[in-house]
């Protein structure tokens, strides 16, 4: 199933879900404080319209890695190799 094959519930559990680990892993690794976090991760996560063009596209890759770039930037899998890939706490997330 490609991301444009979702239900509207379907759609709504991944972004929620996205929100949840990209507010994790800014208070976790970035030391957000937990309004702050979750103001960030809506704001990388706004809902789409079914209609929008290339709805969900953001899930193309997780909120470990979106929230990674927005701490230590584009290259954070080069400058800090033990963050190239997500914690077994955050892949253990509901």
């Amino acid at each position: 199933m490609t991301w444009h094959e979702w239900s509207e519930a379907e759609y709504v559990d991944c972004l929620e879900a996205e929100r949840r680990g990209y507010a994790w892993v800014m208070r976790q690794h970035g030391g957000v404080p937990p309004e702050e976090a979750m103001e960030a991760a809506l704001e990388c996560y706004p809902y789409e319209p079914p209609d929008a063009p290339y709805r969900g596209l953001v899930f193309h890759d997780n909120s470990w890695h979106w929230a990674m770039r927005a701490i230590h930037g584009d290259r954070y899998a080069a400058d800090h190799p033990e963050l190239a890939h997500p914690s077994a706490e955050y892949l253990a997330l509901p």
